[in-house]
């Protein structure tokens, strides 16, 4: 159920062919194509039981965790959505892989392409949970599991079919190569995620984020009008920086949300478990140690493939998560500001239910505040500044009830924004107050309908 608080007011498929990249040679350790399901070679679409009313359109800022459950639900009232995801975390084995064999960051990307993969089949299923499992966190205990799985002899092979299972090992075997021609760093598979693996390997053999992401969307039979695309194209390391209101500058994006000191075990994302920090953050922005010694901030530019979908959709949400290292290090880059002002479609911001490190103290027009200056890049580079107001990002509000962000309707109307929604909520024992998934998808079904219905009536 939701009610308003402040009253009224293609992605082309292409031919599933890789070519050989140029500087691999062929050996037992490359990922042959000739081993590729068959039948995967023309990518299945969607059926539509009504063409003439297609699917709603939308547009999703959020990161790899707390979005997950809304992007599984999400699927069963609409999968034409473009989940944008950034490429900056830098924590447990995605903080491993990049340290030993550098590119971006996957993690979150691999998460949430397993979320909205296909298990409607035991073989399915099968793959899911393969590609979904973690190795032990003793390191020996780890790098034996490994060992095992890489060499295919694995309880988790058992229905995963010959064809599957040969391109899937093909691609951890040339990731194992690839930790092993670094002899110099020595690898640490506590932890490790095997879908993380499969997709790092993809990635250094192509030589492409993207294409690692379409043949992972493939593999895990992800729905064909469903995309999911990391928010810079890059093969390069990028390391997420923050600097806060009394100037002190943090870099990388666990140690701005949730330091753990090194440690491989699994992040605890309860706001008790994590100091506050020692001010607000201002700004976040990205580094690089690419053609010098020490981290420099670089302004890379947004995925084209970004700024087309923002260009072609019905509406835009910002997912609820870590405001400032999931959802704003995807809206400071060049292009995605001028981009979301310009369009006049429906815009929603997902209120958090709860407080963590990042928003301490926040009340809902902070968040309308914060990306407002993400979208702004009002603390950046003098010369990228835009001055659009709140109202051009942001027009419509979900917030969960009985949650703790207060509902500040006075400084949000002064924003220009008038709609805000309450939606069913329950309380989760980890983390607080969060939506009702079922309540969440009607009220943004609802919203989308009226939407549509009040386009229609313009023309």
């Amino acid at each position: 159920m939701a009610e308003s608080l402040l009253g009224p007011t293609s992605w082309k498929i292409l031919p599933f062919y890789f070519p050989r990249s140029p500087s691999t040679p062929a050996s037992s350790s490359s990922p042959s194509m000739a081993s590729f399901p068959s039948h995967h070679h023309q990518c299945r679409c969607s059926s539509n039981p009504n063409p003439n009313h297609p699917q709603p359109s939308l547009l999703v800022f959020s990161g790899g965790t707390a979005f997950n459950g809304v992007a599984e639900e999400l699927k069963n009232f609409t999968t034409r959505v473009a989940h944008v995801l950034p490429v900056s975390d830098d924590g447990g084995s995605t903080a491993e892989i990049v340290r030993v064999l550098g590119g971006p960051a996957v993690g979150d990307i691999r998460s949430r392409c397993l979320r909205l993969s296909d298990h409607s089949t035991a073989e399915a299923q099968a793959v899911r949970e393969l590609l979904g499992h973690r190795l032990p966190l003793d390191p020996q205990r780890a790098k034996s599991e490994w060992y095992s799985i890489v060499e295919g002899d694995h309880s988790l092979w058992i229905g995963v079919s010959k064809p599957y299972r040969e391109t899937i090992r093909a691609f951890l075997a040339y990731f194992q190569n690839q930790i092993v021609r670094r002899s110099d760093e020595s690898f640490c598979f506590s932890n490790g995620s095997i879908g993380n693996f499969f997709f790092a390997g993809a990635r250094i053999f192509f030589q492409s984020l993207d294409a690692a992401i379409f043949l992972f969307s493939r593999v895990s039979e992800i729905p064909s009008d469903s995309l999911v695309l990391p928010v810079i194209s890059t093969n390069d390391r990028l390391t997420l920086g923050c600097e806060l209101w009394d100037g002190t500058i943090i870099r990388g994006q666990n140690e701005i949300s949730h330091p753990t000191s090194g440690s491989m075990d699994p992040i605890k994302k309860e706001s008790s478990s994590t100091p506050a920090l020692p001010s607000r953050i201002k700004r976040v922005f990205y580094m690089s140690s690419e053609g010098k010694n020490l981290l420099h901030e670089v302004f890379p530019t947004a995925n084209p493939a970004v700024l087309e979908q923002l260009n072609n959709l019905d509406c835009i949400v910002y997912a609820m998560g870590s405001l400032f290292t999931s959802i704003c290090p995807s809206l400071v880059l060049l292009g995605i500001g001028e981009t979301i002002s310009s369009r006049s479609c429906l815009k929603v911001l997902m209120l958090n239910g709860t407080h963590d490190r990042e928003t301490s103290g926040f009340s809902a027009s902070c968040f309308v505040t914060a990306i407002t200056d993400a979208l702004n890049r009002t603390y950046g580079d003098p010369c990228n500044r835009l001055q659009n107001l709140p109202r051009q990002y942001i027009n419509t509000l979900l917030v969960p009830r009985d949650g703790e962000i207060p509902i500040d309707k006075d400084h949000l109307a002064s924003q220009g924004i008038y709609e805000v929604i309450v939606v069913d909520s329950i309380r989760d024992p980890k983390v607080g107050i969060i939506y009702d998934l079922k309540s969440l998808i009607q009220a943004l079904a609802d919203l989308l309908s009226s939407y549509l219905k009040s386009q229609v009536a313009k023309v």
